[in-house]
């Protein structure tokens, strides 16, 4: 089957209808409550973010720039404000999928076997189990972080520099594949399927991958509602590997 950018959309609405299913919903307390956390950090670091970013721009070297804050002063405001949300909860995002990586392979784990039609008293949580698959877990989001990081920065070199406009659109562009390069992983990584073979295949299928990383970007970026987009996007990003991705070399 094709996917389109619209199925990938498709997949957070199923993810949602997946983490209320019972033998998964016990799998969704620890990253909800994670998320919940971070996010109300994020949420009250990003306001008082705000204004210093917007009296920066004011105070900028560039003569550009001041000539944009003068005539488009009415455009400024509100993409100050989404950058700024763009860039913290993303940030915050980032932060709280790596402290809970061992409990949302557990929910992609979760998830796939319900998909696949498997009865979860035939594989029982076992705690020893689970911490030796801790460092493992771990070592991938950090392998994630080294193909994040210097992409990034190329990406936030923007938001100072004449081109700041336009920053907030890469960035956001960027962030969107990323989250769905995140979420599709945790079954690839279940899988012990190396990094380099994951990332090949999800270029396979681009559309797919980035219409739902998008859709997971533009949910973070809304307080309250954010706080369920972690353990909905495992479920849904489990889900659309189960469709495309599973077998597949």
């Amino acid at each position: 089957m094709q996917q389109t950018s619209l199925g990938g959309v498709h997949y957070l609405s199923k993810g949602l209808s997946l983490i209320c299913k019972p033998g998964i919903r016990a799998f969704v307390f620890i990253p909800l409550l994670i998320n919940l956390v971070l996010l109300t950090m994020a949420t009250i670091y990003a306001f008082n973010s705000i204004s210093v970013w917007y009296d920066s721009l004011q105070n900028s070297e560039y003569s550009i720039v001041q000539w944009l804050i003068e005539w488009l002063d009415w455009l400024l405001w509100p993409l100050i404000v989404v950058s700024v949300l763009i860039v913290v909860f993303f940030v915050f995002a980032f932060i709280a999928n790596w402290i809970a990586a061992p409990f949302n392979g557990l929910l992609s784990e979760a998830v796939e076997r319900h998909l696949a039609g498997k009865d979860f008293e035939d594989k029982p949580f076992k705690i020893g189990e689970f911490i030796g698959d801790i460092p493992r877990l771990l070592g991938r989001e950090w392998r994630k972080f080294i193909y994040y990081l210097p992409r990034a920065l190329g990406c936030l070199i923007l938001f100072v520099t004449p081109l700041a406009l336009f920053a907030p659109f890469v960035w956001f562009l960027f962030n969107a594949w990323m989250a769905g390069i995140q979420y599709i992983d945790y079954p690839m990584d279940n899988h012990k399927v190396p990094f380099n073979q994951m990332l090949s295949q999800v270029r396979n299928k681009r559309s797919g991958t980035f219409g739902f990383g998008a859709l997971v970007m533009l949910f973070t970026m809304i307080p309250v509602v954010n706080i369920l987009v972690m353990p909905v996007a495992v479920a849904g990003g489990t889900a659309l590997w189960f469709d495309q991705y599973r077998n597949k070399p």
